[in-house]
């Protein structure tokens, strides 16, 4: 048996505390947090959102047992057609650039994400791939119209 981590401590503390305020608890539970690691952190944060019913758009969605009828199939047809309209979070995936302009896909790539020219490079090199997670349409279609003027082939999933 592997020896304990302090997420595992801290989480065995949890059970079996005794009983205390709700003050004490809150600021036992931040001190705990703060304490941990940052990989730890993370592991944490994916287990909460897991927990709470969490994805990474958002809440999840459950159907309501009113969308439900028993109209057969062609109403399954319509209502998966209006969920692929309602569609509001996109990827953007760039599936292929001119090789003239790599080096001005790679700074615009670099314009909208976070990466650094590294990350940015081997991303732009390992076409096809997502650059971009989680955009609205709006935002989705500006990187489009900016990453085609370069001559790269981009669309939104």
């Amino acid at each position: 048996m592997p020896p304990p981590t302090p997420f595992s401590a801290f989480l065995r503390r949890l059970t079996t505390a005794a009983p205390e305020t709700q003050t004490q608890k809150l600021e036992r539970i931040a001190d705990e947090l703060i304490s941990l690691t940052r990989l730890e952190r993370y592991d944490y944060s994916i287990l909460f959102r897991l927990k709470m019913g969490l994805n990474n758009y958002g809440p999840a969605v459950v159907a309501s047992p009113s969308s439900s009828s028993p109209a057969g199939k062609s109403s399954s047809s319509s209502s998966a057609a209006a969920a692929a309209e309602e569609k509001m979070v996109f990827d953007v995936k760039l599936e292929k650039y001119d090789a003239a302009s790599k080096i001005k896909v790679i700074k615009e790539v670099r314009g909208f994400t976070d990466l650094g020219l590294k990350e940015a490079k081997d991303l732009v090199e390992k076409v096809p791939a997502v650059v971009k997670k989680g955009v609205t349409k709006e935002e989705g279609n500006a990187i489009l119209e900016k990453l085609k003027q370069l001559g790269a082939t981009v669309v939104l999933e």
